[in-house]
Formats: structure tokens, C-alpha cells, sequence
């Protein structure tokens, strides 16, 4: 592994890299026809929908709505080259990575396994019979699912707006 690494080089600068992704990111930003608050949020938004969709295994969550009403302001009012300033420290001030609270991990790690026995034992009832057509790989994967979307929405619906 040590020798592969060694051989792919330093790779680009941080910051050259930071600046690649920056520009990247105010270009398709600018693509959309922004007039109100209502267009810059969506703007936002659709920026954070396609980098979300686009890295796998990181997320990153989108500023409060107060802040980006903040940053409108200060956009609206700014010439053309401030605006990419504006964007950029934006970006790269207000955009924190997704966190994983400890009740979503240990439900995500317990669940699979309880799944299971739950179907082990529901397979002997005779009311639940039917459940032995379900396949496995059918089953824990949904049983997992569903407990994650239950276990967000209850963090949700009682401690307000918690990091999803």
C-alpha cells in the first residue's frame, strides 16, 4: 500500500483544490436565473442536493434558513466580483459536515440482528405464518430502514431540529 501511494505523487495543493471545487460550485450556482431570496435558496439548496449525491459516504448539512437570508442580503447588495467572494467564504464558513448522533448508530447496528431473531420467532406463531415468504434479504434491510427513518423522526418530533 505505502509503495502505491508513493507512486500517485502529492497530488494537487489544498488550496488549488479548494479554489477547483469553489469555482466549480459559484459556476453552477450562477447558471441559475437568481432575482429573490426564494431563487438564491433553492440555488443553495440544489448546490448541497448534487455535492451530497455526487460524494459517497460524506454529507454535508445545509446553514440555517436565517443564514442564508443573511448572506442574500449581503449578495444582493454586492457588484459582480464580491458576489464570488461572498459565495466562497459562504461555503466555506457555513458548511459543516453531516454527524451521526449515538441513537441513529447504535439502532443502525442493533436492528439487523434483532430483525432476524423477531423473524426467527415470528416464523412459529401460527398468526404469522405468512412471514416465512418474505426473504431475508428482503426483510432486515426494510426492518433496518425502518427503524433508522422511526428513530430520526422521533429525534425529530421531540428535541426539534437535531443534526440529521
Amino acid at each position: 500500500m505505502g509503495i502505491f501511494m508513493s507512486f500517485m505523487g502529492k497530488g494537487l495543493p489544498t488550496t488549488q483544490m479548494l479554489s477547483l471545487v469553489m469555482g466549480t460550485l459559484y459556476r453552477q450556482f450562477v447558471e441559475k436565473d437568481v432575482e429573490n431570496f426564494e431563487d438564491f435558496h433553492m440555488a443553495i439548496l440544489d448546490i448541497f442536493n448534487n455535492v451530497n449525491a455526487a460524494l459517497p459516504g460524506k454529507h454535508y448539512d445545509v446553514p440555517p434558513r436565517k443564514e442564508i437570508e443573511a448572506c442574500f442580503i449581503e449578495w444582493k447588495e454586492a457588484n459582480e466580483s464580491e458576489r464570488k467572494k461572498l459565495f466562497m467564504d459562504f461555503m466555506k464558513n457555513r458548511v459543516n459536515l453531516s454527524k451521526l448522533d449515538d441513537s441513529t448508530l447504535i439502532t443502525g447496528l442493533v436492528t439487523p440482528p434483532a430483525a432476524m431473531a423477531v423473524k426467527r420467532a415470528g416464523e412459529s406463531v401460527p398468526q404469522l405464518r405468512m412471514i416465512k415468504a418474505i426473504p431475508d434479504v428482503l426483510f432486515v434491510p426494510s426492518a433496518t430502514v425502518l427503524a433508522l427513518v422511526s428513530v430520526k423522526l422521533s429525534r425529530r418530533m421531540f428535541l426539534g431540529n437535531v443534526a440529521s
